[in-house]
């Protein structure tokens, strides 16, 4: 992979994996309410669900997904009841006390199982093997093995990356959280950003 194609990479992965999302919005609720050690399973559930998820888009499966409308939506629609369930869940925590983990279970399985049912996850798996895994500057790439290995590892390092510095921030913010109201507030902000990113999901 020549040092644009490298750049670019970097700079697009950069993007995606900081921007808020449902798997930072996740990681920030459990190390609030739960503490950074409870939230790191789900850190490390990201970059493995999404590992496996770019090995099946390679595979050809991610193109069936999105080439088969009732596939299509079904992903969807599996994805968006989740996070609705999810942000309700959250939203009701208003307390540390309260915030049970039985009644937010995201640990590292589920956090697995949520990549595959992201179709925005979907759409950046099938991006990074169109543009760095089967072509390299716009013609076929010679080697896709090489080049699908070195995606995987850029993403494993920038979803884990990501992830764990929005639950750091949710675990110094634990303390401040505990006091009044603070928390049940700051559980239901992120439960509509959830409610907002399983709506826009829809329109994807």
């Amino acid at each position: 992979m020549s040092a644009t194609e490298l750049t670019a990479l970097l700079l697009f992965c950069t993007a995606m994996s900081f921007s808020p999302g449902p798997n930072t919005t996740l990681s920030t609720a459990l190390a609030a309410n739960f503490g950074l050690r409870r939230a790191l399973r789900f850190c490390l559930a990201v970059p493995t669900g999404w590992t496996l998820l770019m090995l099946v888009t390679g595979l050809g499966l991610g193109a069936l997904i999105t080439g088969v409308p009732l596939l299509r939506w079904a992903v969807k629609l599996g994805g968006v009841a989740y996070m609705l369930w999810l942000a309700w869940q959250l939203a009701r925590a208003g307390s540390l006390s309260q915030a049970d983990p039985a009644r937010l279970q995201v640990g590292f399985w589920q956090g697995v199982g949520l990549q595959f049912l992201n179709i925005k996850a979907w759409m950046l798996a099938l991006t990074l093997s169109a543009g760095w895994v089967v072509s390299a500057a716009g013609a076929p790439a010679p080697n896709p093995g090489e080049r699908l290995l070195l995606v995987c590892l850029v993403m494993v390092l920038f979803a884990f990356s990501s992830n764990f510095a929005y639950a750091l921030i949710g675990s110094l913010l634990r303390a401040w959280l505990a006091q009044g109201r603070r928390l049940l507030w700051f559980n239901r902000v992120l439960a509509a950003v959830l409610v907002a990113t399983a709506l826009w999901m829809l329109t994807v």
